[in-house]
Parts: C-alpha cells; structure tokens; sequence
C-alpha cells in the first residue's frame, strides 16, 4: 500500500466558536506539531493550517491516523479528546483531500465565500511546513498547483471580484474616496464584532491613521495596540469628532449618537459610515453641507451583488479545480512508477554495456561508435513499451501488480539483471 493525502478537518460548519477557540495553534505549537508527527507517526509530509475559523491537517500516510491525531491535537492543548467527539470530519480518499484542499485555499469554504485572506494563510502554513522539512516532493507540487490555481481564478473567473463581507465593502467603498483626500483621519466608533472586522479590515488594506473608540476604553486600547492605532475614550467623542475626515459606526444604540448638531463642529468635508441597527449616525446628516452618509442598505447592497456574482462563479472555480486535481493524481501515480523505470532503465543499460564490452577489442573506432549507436537505438525502442505500460497501468489503478512482475522478470530489487 503506499502513501495518500488524508484530510483531518475541523471548521466553522461543524464546530461552535468555544471549540474552534480551544484548538487554535500559535506559530510554536505548529512546529512542535510537525515534529510530533514526524518522529511519532512517521509523517513525512504534512501541511497544518490553524485560522480562527479551522484547525486541520493534511497530511500523507498509508493509514487513516485520523482517530490518533484527534488525540494528539487534543493532548497539545490539554484538552479531554471526548470533548471533540463529532466536530472532525476526516476524509481518507487522495481525491477528496485534494479537492477538499483546493477548495479551502481557494476560498470555497470560507465564511465569506472568495475570501482572498486565506490564500495568504495557507502560503504562510506551506513555509512553516517547508521550515520543518514537511514538504516534499508531493506537497511542492500540490502546494504550487494551488497558487497557480489561484491566478486561473483570478483571471477566468469573478469569483474574488467585489466585497462580499459588510466591513470589506464599507473599505472599498471609502477607498475609492480616498484619493481625493489629504492623509484623512479615519474613526472607527463601537468595536463589537463588526467594529473589530473594520479594524482588521483596514490594517489589511494598510490604512493607518486611525483612531479606535469604545465604550469600554480598555478594548479600545487593547486593539489599536495590535493594530497601531489610536485610541480614544468614549467621554472624549462628541468633543473631538471635529477631527476625523471618515467616520464607522457600528455602534448598538437605541437612538442615534451622532447627530447633525453632533457634526455640525467639524472641519471640512466629512464620510459618515452607519453599519449600525438602528442607526448610531442620524441619517439626516446628510443635509449638512460637506457630509455624505452611507447606511447599512446601501453598503449591504454592494455586498450582496458581490455575494451573487461570486456564487454564480463556483461551477468554473470547481471546473479549475477538478481539471488540476486529475493532473496531479496522474502525477502523482505516475510519480510511484518513476523508482521501477529508472531502475529497468538501469538493468538493461547494464545488459547493453557488458554486451559491448564483451565486442569492443575486435573493432575500429568506428565500428564502436556505431555500435554505440545502434545498440543505444534499440535500448530506447526496447524501453518504450514497459514505459507506456506502466503509465497506462497507472491510470487503471494496477500500477502495482505490474511493478510487481517487471521487478520479478528482471530482478530489480538486487539492481542487477540475469544476462
């Protein structure tokens, strides 16, 4: 039996977040993972990937572990194994566990469907396992499979086009304002859990002159440390508003904080972002001269054209993907030929050189090099037939039984064949 991709997966479709949060991995942990697996199990190739949304491993075995990595995982972060019972979906299918990891990569099984984040996350999971040693020849190949993969989507498809996630369009939507502005000073206002979203949104995309306002100041301090912004007291809101060139509000309100008297103290133009249910920012804003108001509809709107745009891709994203996973499956079986050629190719070359050995003394120079000529000929014509056997055996599935046989007839374990 050789080895195969086998997928241990556990996600947000299964999982509740007080799960998912016990099992996410630091940097550290990964790699005292990768030994684990290598010197317990005997691993050789693995790829670990660790998000707040899923904690798995892909890795290649002849046997389904899945059941011992479960209890490793779990004895890694001190937790009862009984816990995880359910949340694990394990798929020991080579094809599965490709396609399976195609699909994450690509985005198919994200929260938000063509989330471009995670395509960065696996890069980073594939160098923390080729810093371990945990990526050969195999995971090289699918790993670059999946990058390139990632470009056909880009480029065919619309499956990554737009914002499809409220905090995502909220960014693009100011990013296209920006330019028309001078170093503007941007207030995030609530950091419940789309407050939070906006601000990791916005260090993604790199803007940085930020300020972060809460009602609990502490979580407005904690956060813009992370993040390198600022941070400023709720007290201190109505009284320095004036200052910020793009306001998002996600604040949880009965009625709005932010009103046309509110704004009526501020400099210059000012971009109001209301993400709130009921509004935080009073809509009527918008009467005031220089003040234009964006509300949740609106930016929900854009989103859900982006949403649609990008479902409708998912047939030509499956397409790329089925189509790259049958190039490596016949890679990949061709690959477990490779050792039985090369060793064939060697025996009868041996063959052909104790041949020429035995007739070289009575010939002319020339005589030798076309013997040479000939004989290399005929290896090459010889060859060919077993090669494309191999290869077609390899397509059926009885690769084995073959290999078996050429190395009986011709004795390739010994690396020597019977004249």
């Amino acid at each position: 039996m050789s080895e195969k991709l086998q997928s241990l997966s556990l996600s947000y479709k299964r999982t509740p977040f007080e799960i998912r949060e016990k099992l996410t991995l630091s940097e550290r942990e990964i790699r005292d993972l990768y030994m684990k697996l290598k010197d317990v199990f005997g691993i050789k190739e693995a790829l670990i990937i660790s998000t707040c949304n899923r904690t798995e491993i892909h890795y290649r075995s002849e046997a389904d572990i899945s059941n011992s990595l479960i209890r490793l995982l779990a004895s890694v972060k001190a937790i009862d194994s009984n816990e995880l019972t359910g949340y694990f979906e394990c798929l020991t299918s080579e094809e599965e566990a490709l396609t399976y990891l195609f699909e994450v990569s690509l985005g198919l099984h994200s929260q938000v469907a063509g989330d471009q984040q995670i395509i960065n996350q696996i890069k980073q999971a594939y160098q923390w396992a080729a810093d371990m040693d945990m990526a050969g020849t195999f995971l090289h190949r699918v790993l670059h499979t999946i990058f390139y993969a990632n470009k056909r989507v880009v480029q065919e498809t619309e499956f990554h086009d737009g914002a499809a996630s409220t905090s995502y369009a909220t960014i693009d939507l100011m990013q296209s304002i920006l330019p028309a502005m001078s170093q503007p000073k941007v207030l995030v206002l609530g950091l419940g859990e789309m407050g939070e979203d906006v601000a990791k949104t916005l260090f993604e995309k790199e803007i940085r002159n930020v300020t972060l306002c809460n009602r609990t100041f502490e979580k407005a301090e904690t956060l813009a440390a992370t993040y390198r912004y600022d941070a400023m007291s709720y007290f201190e809101l109505i009284n320095r508003i004036g200052e910020f060139d793009i306001i998002i509000s996600s604040l949880r309100l009965m009625q709005p904080l932010i009103t046309k008297n509110v704004l009526s103290k501020r400099n210059g133009i000012t971009y109001c972002f209301d993400l709130s249910i009921p509004h935080s920012i009073s809509p009527d804003v918008a009467e005031l001269p220089g003040v234009v108001f964006y509300g949740l509809d609106e930016i929900q709107q854009i989103t859900d054209e982006s949403i649609d745009k990008r479902l409708a891709a998912i047939p030509a994203v499956k397409q790329i993907i089925a189509e790259l996973v049958n190039d490596i499956d016949t890679w990949s079986k061709e690959l477990q030929v490779s050792p039985t050629i090369h060793k064939l190719k060697n025996a009868l070359e041996q063959i052909r050189q104790e041949e020429m050995a035995r007739h070289l003394k009575g010939l002319t120079e020339e005589e030798a090099r076309k013997m040479e000529k000939i004989t290399s000929g005929m290896m090459q014509k010889i060859i060919k037939m077993p090669v494309l056997q191999l290869k077609a055996a390899c397509k059926r599935g009885e690769a084995e039984e073959l290999i078996d046989f050429l190395t009986d007839l011709f004795d390739l374990e010994k690396g020597s064949v019977k004249a």
